[in-house]
């Protein structure tokens, strides 16, 4: 597979016919892994000499949101440097050119941006219900199976079993298991086509990794957003609707929001907050009495925070919920983690904290009590040149 992959970018520097196997929007695991299986096999079993090549289908630096597919390239040693995104080929340009050919997996209807494309498509194999209304007018392979991987482990053993390594194994194993829950008949997503290859390639390579193990850490991985920025944890499994050119995302986040109660409850340092009002729902903002805490201080506060959150919640197969952990816990943890750090812990303030107001030790009040004294432009300019004119004199005497 590593040796075809290589292959595939040299062949796009030259300009020849292409044979693209494009995979869905979403590019889930399942897709993913469809796409660079089919793509392998069409290329070991093509006799001439043409070029077939996987196409993500998604812009690369959208990669790092499908946290299970960097996993899973990670653990079948597979380079991400090596696949081929979206962003990286004008299928549009090749069309024009007359130099592409379309092959479908894991969907069978392109979305409106990429209508002109439908003619060059030659083949779809898919395993959801058919769209006959767009469905491309070409030849149509569609199974109602738990995982399109399982279509495409068919197609290698039936047809060419001879050209399937472990590592492609290793690909369509993982993905079957994981888009069929594990093969869970209480889930009833598993057919028994989806349960026989599995089964078949477990026979063939008896050094596949056990099926719960590799479950549990794709589940895990799917649901891991530690390494994600704002922005990305937002667009990670966000779901688009269009109407009269006015789009509504909706996100989700795999992670309890503990980090206002923190702030909340901390004396060290005491941030004094009173909760102001806000626009969003879900979006909580406070005043700051005590404004000697400046940014520096607070974020020691923030990182012990989720350092305790992530040390004492589990992610369990199969939901990102925490198990096992009592919010009880989790609160005492997010305690001790804000209660922990001791005032003047960050020595290198860009804002130092100001000095206490001074009190006079002959009144009972402090002389700024009524504010401070107000002066104009004349005052200040006339006391500079008085004290300029005191400096000029006393230089003068110390020279007699």
């Amino acid at each position: 597979m590593e040796d075809y992959l290589q292959g595939c970018r040299v062949a796009l520097q030259e300009s020849r016919p292409i044979h693209v196997v494009l995979g869905n929007e979403a590019c889930d695991l399942d897709s993913m892994v469809s796409a660079l299986a089919l793509a392998f096999y069409l290329a070991k079993t093509t006799e001439a000499e043409e070029v077939f090549v996987p196409v993500l289908n998604i812009k690369r630096s959208e990669l790092p949101l499908r946290g299970d597919n960097v996993f899973f390239l990670q653990k079948t040693h597979i380079p991400e440097s090596l696949l081929i995104f979206r962003d990286e080929i004008d299928l549009h340009a090749l069309q024009q050119a007359g130099q592409l050919t379309l092959i479908l997996v894991d969907h069978h209807v392109l979305p409106k941006s990429d209508a002109a494309l439908e003619e060059a498509v030659a083949e779809v194999l898919d395993h959801r219900p058919i769209d006959q209304k767009h469905c491309p007018p070409c030849h149509v392979s569609v199974e109602l199976v738990g995982s399109c991987a399982t279509l495409v482990a068919e197609r290698i053993l039936q047809g060419a079993p001879e050209i399937l390594d472990r590592q492609t194994a290793a690909l369509l194993h993982g993905a079957i298991i994981l888009d069929c829950v594990n093969m869970d008949p209480k889930i009833g997503k598993a057919t028994l086509k989806d349960n026989q290859y599995v089964e078949n390639l477990e026979a063939l390579f008896p050094n596949l990794p056990k099926r719960n193990d590799i479950f549990d850490s794709l589940q895990k991985a799917k649901f891991d957003v530690s390494g994600l920025t704002t922005e990305q944890m937002l667009r990670k499994d966000q779901k688009t609707i269009s109407r009269q050119g006015t789009k509504v995302a909706i996100s989700a986040i795999y992670m309890d929001l503990e980090v206002c109660g923190v702030l909340e409850r901390s004396h060290s340092p005491s941030l004094k907050l009173t909760p102001a009002p806000s626009i969003h729902p879900n979006l909580q903002t406070y005043l700051q009495g005590n404004t000697q805490v400046s940014r520096k201080k607070l974020l020691p506060l923030l990182q012990e925070a989720l350092s305790a959150y992530f040390d004492s919640t589990n992610i369990p197969s199969g939901q990102p919920e925490t198990e096992g952990v009592s919010r009880e816990q989790v609160d005492k943890e997010l305690d001790r983690a804000g209660n922990s750090l001791i005032p003047g812990l960050s020595q290198d303030e860009e804002e130092p904290p100001l000095p206490p107001t001074p009190m006079n030790s002959l009144v009972d009040e402090c002389p700024l009590d009524q504010g401070l004294p107000k002066f104009s432009a004349e005052v200040i300019f006339e006391k500079c040149s008085q004290i300029s004119l005191s400096e000029s004199t006393t230089a003068s005497r110390s020279k007699k």
